[in-house]
């Protein structure tokens, strides 16, 4: 298949193979066809499967059609509103929308928080046809009166799960309430939890469910594995790996803001070029490190959840996980940055013993077992014991002010707890990988086209 036989407009498909892409990835087969019909849509999409470009081809298409006359007078509405969690996801999005519109005259333009109001607004006083948005800034210009939503035709939730995941439900209620009752509704989630199922009930009207692969899947072009060190020398371990595999381009997470600064610092002192993003940087900060990190000037990038959400980087060889996540999901989203567009990738967790049970938690969640390896140098004492875990979760994982549900992490909460609070917690190291199957395929879409996100 062909984008051509999708149904869309040549200028599309010009663009999209200017851009070097020919064949479509599985969500953007189903998808654009179930747009351009009008209908609503429900998809299950993780990370790297293309899901941008399954709607913005389609939206483009839509708001492009000659026979959907605009107003008489007045200024141009505000037509397609995509509401996105993180300033680097909507940023990238309508990065898309201006790469696959460029053949088209539709006009776009992107709002968020951390940087100056004052050019967006008057951004705001041209022509918009497509908005893409974070939640906090969209309502503050809302209620400043300064874009109307009366007229939008096409609303996007791009990964809902992390926009309720990170305090937004009142928020997007809000803007939802701005928008006129008739429009067509898509939304994209990585994980269907109750929550999300509870938010599409009240948004989408007959929605197609499409998912293009098994919920919570971990995609088969990545190769996982777990290296078993000492809590005191992940540090050492990171660095040596580094090193003598001669890794050029890292993406590390860590669990906290404060951690990725220290273990930025750490790298520097150790030779390595890195830096640190995170929720506490200035957007302009946040800018140069990932457009350094993305020319291959920055050797590791050390991340938290919430910033690295919207990295799109052509064939990130590596993913780290210096601190594993306690919120099991999260392992999806963060190994999701590699082994995108049909690339192979690799996704390192570095697990001591007080990591044990989010280990265990993540190989239920994916239903594999992740292969153990050990560091010569570096072998983990086999008598540790697991220590807590101190979980900040909604300072940590970046939550805003605005919105949020203090002290509330996601669904199900018991996996969020630390091991040595919950019954035989203090576990020595080295024990079975616990309860999960062992590695079946994981049933993710191939991806046989090109990466669009």
């Amino acid at each position: 298949m062909h984008f051509s036989d999708l149904g869309l407009a040549e200028e599309l498909v010009r663009a999209v193979t200017e851009h070097g892409y020919t064949t479509p990835t599985p969500i953007q087969a189903q998808a654009i066809p179930t747009v351009l019909d009008g209908r609503d849509l429900m998809a299950g999409a993780q990370t790297g499967t293309g899901k941008t470009a399954g709607f913005v081809l389609p939206i483009l298409q839509r708001l492009s059609d000659p026979t959907r006359k605009g107003p008489a007078n007045g200024r141009a509405p505000v037509r397609a509103l995509i509401l996105t969690p993180t300033r680097e996801l909507a940023a990238q999005v309508e990065e898309s929308v201006r790469t696959y519109g460029r053949h088209t005259k539709l006009n776009s333009l992107v709002v968020f928080g951390g940087v100056s109001i004052n050019p967006q607004i008057s951004r705001l006083k041209g022509r918009v046809d497509i908005l893409v948005a974070t939640p906090g800034r969209l309502l503050d210009l809302a209620q400043q009166k300064l874009v109307d939503l009366s007229q939008v035709e096409i609303l996007v939730l791009d990964e809902a799960d992390r926009m309720l995941d990170m305090g937004f439900i009142r928020d997007i209620r809000k803007i939802i309430a701005l928008l006129p009752k008739q429009r067509q509704n898509l939304l994209f989630s990585a994980t269907f939890s109750d929550e999300i199922k509870l938010l599409a009930d009240g948004l989408l009207s007959k929605p197609v469910l499409i998912e293009v692969a098994r919920r919570n899947a971990t995609a088969d072009l990545i190769a996982q594995k777990v290296y078993e060190v000492n809590r005191d020398e992940k540090r050492q371990v990171l660095s040596h790996l580094i090193k003598t595999e001669r890794w050029t381009q890292v993406l590390v997470f860590t669990r906290t803001k404060h951690g990725a600064n220290r273990l930025a610092e750490q790298l520097l002192k150790d030779g390595i070029a890195s830096m640190a993003i995170h929720g506490n940087k200035s957007q302009t900060a946040r800018t140069k490190a990932l457009a350094e990190f993305k020319k291959g000037d920055l050797r590791v990038l050390v991340a938290t959840d919430i910033a690295a959400r919207g990295i799109d980087i052509s064939e990130l060889p590596h993913v780290v996980n210096y601190e594993l996540p306690n919120v099991p999901e999260d392992y999806v989203h963060r190994i999701g940055r590699t082994g995108r567009a049909g690339s192979n990738g690799e996704a390192i967790s570095l697990v001591c013993v007080d990591e044990l049970d989010f280990l265990r938690n993540i190989e239920r969640l994916t239903k594999r077992s992740l292969p153990r390896a050990k560091v010569d140098g570096f072998e983990p004492d086999p008598n540790a014991r697991a220590q807590p875990i101190q979980l900040r979760s909604q300072q940590n994982r970046g939550a805003p002010a605005r919105g949020a549900h203090a002290g509330k992490g996601r669904p199900g909460g018991k996996a969020s707890q630390p091991a040595s609070t919950r019954p035989g917690g203090s576990k020595p190291f080295g024990g079975k990988p616990g309860s999960a199957r062992p590695g079946t395929r994981s049933g993710s879409a191939h991806r046989s086209g090109g990466r669009h996100r």
